[in-house]
């Protein structure tokens, strides 16, 4: 548990050298930029000094929403094979503005099978074939939680035995 409270910068120069060091360390939306250097300016100053520094930063396309959201939603849908919805809220949280998200959202899941990227998740996770209710319950909460919708979670829950006997079909 962090007791230290963070250090006031100086001046407006001093609070965009520690953006752009934040900015080094991972990119970040506005919201959480904003954030992060709230607590670093003092009270009297600070709202015009954090104002001028997000400015800046966007002129200098080091701080641009749109960027990071089609990024974040590419490397959740590539990486973790989350869903639309799940990638959605996780943007949410992070600030980003909602026009910008459903545009992202649209482009990157617009031409993608999510049945099959469920299918995906199983793999990937190794979730076994449930056998009974109990364990089937389990599996829909675990696709939920990963972004997937009802429909598609059951589209694939009945398809499950048809893809293993396909899969046992084919030769090596």
């Amino acid at each position: 548990m962090r007791s230290k409270k963070p250090r006031l910068v100086e001046s407006e120069e001093a609070l965009y050298d520690y953006a752009v060091r934040s900015l080094g360390r991972r990119m970040r939306t506005v919201a959480e930029l904003k954030r992060l250097m709230r607590l670093r300016v003092p009270e009297a100053s600070g709202a015009d000094w954090i104002e001028a520094v997000v400015a800046r930063l966007k002129d200098q396309k080091y701080l641009n929403d749109t960027q990071y959201a089609a990024m974040f939603a590419r490397a959740r849908q590539e990486n973790q094979r989350f869903g639309k919805r799940r990638v959605q809220q996780d943007l949410m949280v992070k600030g980003v503005h909602p026009e910008i998200i459903t545009k992202t959202l649209d482009t990157s899941y617009g031409e993608l099978d999510e049945e099959e990227l469920a299918r995906q998740y199983i793999a990937r996770k190794r979730i076994p074939k449930p056998q009974d209710d109990k364990q089937s319950a389990r599996v829909v909460r675990r696709l939920l939680r990963a972004g997937y919708s009802t429909g598609v979670i059951f589209r694939v829950l009945k398809k499950w035995d048809m893809e293993l006997l396909d899969l046992e079909q084919q030769p090596d």
